[in-house]
């Protein structure tokens, strides 16, 4: 029985998800932690994690209809092969019974704002723009508490960037943080930096983690005479490279 209830449950949308939070509940209740940090699935895993409850609610009721037409049949078929009381109806209806209380906690536990907030981690593009209204909105729908977004891999205009694709990256990141400003005035956003190198290790982790606190401040020149001359070498290569381009078209 344990087996098949198994691939039951694994058939179900959002299980895994469902059944880790689960699992870290008990152990809450155990230990003694101020704050954790669920990491959730991409925004389409997440969205279903959250209709969960609904989704077994409804697969119990029709579970139900079944056992009131073939309820007998059922229990006579068991009994003939010898599964006992273990395989029955009853005792999977119970199992599947016991789940949706665990998910409904957890739904409670979601919904409320003194206990649970979701923060929304993106990037400075449209598609991540979209999902990320996609799912304030969703999360509305679902009465569960989000006031923070995380912009990540912003490249700062204060920066003295001479790589013209950065630059480019860096205009159209322009426009869809004053869209993500704009949309969600109302909310406290933290823009990250994109670093040249990855942020692993404890040391980098507490060092990068100062920013969720303290604005990033890019590492530029305070003396405008440096910054200037930066500026103007810059531009003087730029021109030379525009000369040499021009020179090879008129050959």
């Amino acid at each position: 029985m344990e087996k098949w209830f198994s691939e039951l449950a694994g058939a179900i949308p959002g299980i895994d998800e469902a059944m880790s939070f689960a699992e870290m509940l008990k152990l809450v209740q155990t230990l003694d932690y101020s704050v954790i940090v669920f990491d959730t699935a991409p925004t389409g895993h997440t969205l279903r994690l959250l209709q969960f409850p609904s989704v077994l609610e409804k697969g119990l009721s029709k579970m139900m209809s079944l056992r009131s037409k073939f309820g007998g049949l059922f229990n006579q078929m068991t009994r003939m092969f010898g599964m006992g009381d273990d395989f029955g109806d009853d005792a999977i209806l119970g199992r599947l019974q016991g789940m949706k209380d665990v998910i409904e906690q957890v739904n409670r536990q979601f919904k409320d704002p003194d206990m649970t907030t979701f923060v929304c981690v993106c990037i400075p593009e449209f598609l991540s723009l979209y999902e990320t209204e996609r799912l304030v909105q969703q999360l509305a729908k679902f009465e569960i508490d989000t006031h923070n977004i995380i912009i990540n891999q912003v490249i700062h205009d204060e920066e003295d960037v001479e790589s013209k694709l950065l630059q480019a990256r860096m205009k159209m990141q322009q426009k869809y943080l004053k869209q993500f400003y704009e949309l969600y005035d109302d909310f406290h956003i933290t823009k990250l930096p994109l670093l040249p190198q990855e942020v692993t290790g404890v040391e980098a982790l507490k060092s990068f983690s100062k920013h969720f606190k303290t604005p990033y401040q890019p590492s530029c020149s305070t003396d405008l005479e440096e910054r200037l001359e930066r500026r103007v070498s810059g531009l003087k290569r730029q021109l030379r490279e525009a000369e040499e381009e021009l020179a090879m078209i008129r050959k």
